[in-house]
């Protein structure tokens, strides 16, 4: 029987690009919420963002963070997963940059760097959702080479947003 490989244990992925990498401190955490915060204006300040990223890393959660001049300006946070569907992939929950750094090619740049540790942790896709209605965003995905290939469904669950 054929086994799909096992997703690498999270170690130090090779990244090329100098402008990026990963936000592991809780300094460098903090130093994300601003540009987090346009994403995901719902998180009601940096404590809560602590929190929730703090609880996100015991399930491998990571940020991927572009700095200039000391300052994140975009970021990607990611996790492996594995289902039926696809075997091992990266998921991405977060990608954004700064609103001031839109067009700079961030995002470009942050989705080649995963796909190269999708890779070398023996992934078999990257995955991302992105809002129905978002269509500078998923016109973005497309120039990306990223094709849709699911509808996803939900529903909240005690009054959850």
């Amino acid at each position: 029987m054929n086994q799909a490989p096992k997703i690498a244990p999270a170690g130090h992925w090779h990244i090329a690009d100098s402008a990026l990498r990963h936000a592991d401190t809780e300094a460098d955490r903090l130093a994300c919420f601003s540009v987090m915060h346009e994403l995901r204006p719902h998180l009601r300040d940096a404590d809560e963002f602590m929190q929730r990223t703090g609880r996100a890393r015991e399930q491998g959660y990571r940020i991927l963070a572009a700095w200039e001049q000391g300052a994140v300006v975009a970021l990607a946070g990611y996790r492996f997963q594995e289902n039926l569907v696809y075997g091992p992939f990266l998921y991405v929950d977060d990608l954004v940059a700064a609103s001031t750094q839109r067009g700079k090619r961030w995002g470009e740049r942050l989705l080649a760097a995963l796909e190269g540790v999708a890779a070398e942790a023996g992934c078999a896709r990257l995955v991302l959702d992105t809002g129905m209605a978002n269509a500078l965003a998923q016109r973005f995905y497309f120039r990306q080479g990223m094709l849709t290939g699911a509808l996803r469904f939900g529903k909240a669950i005690g009054g959850a947003a």
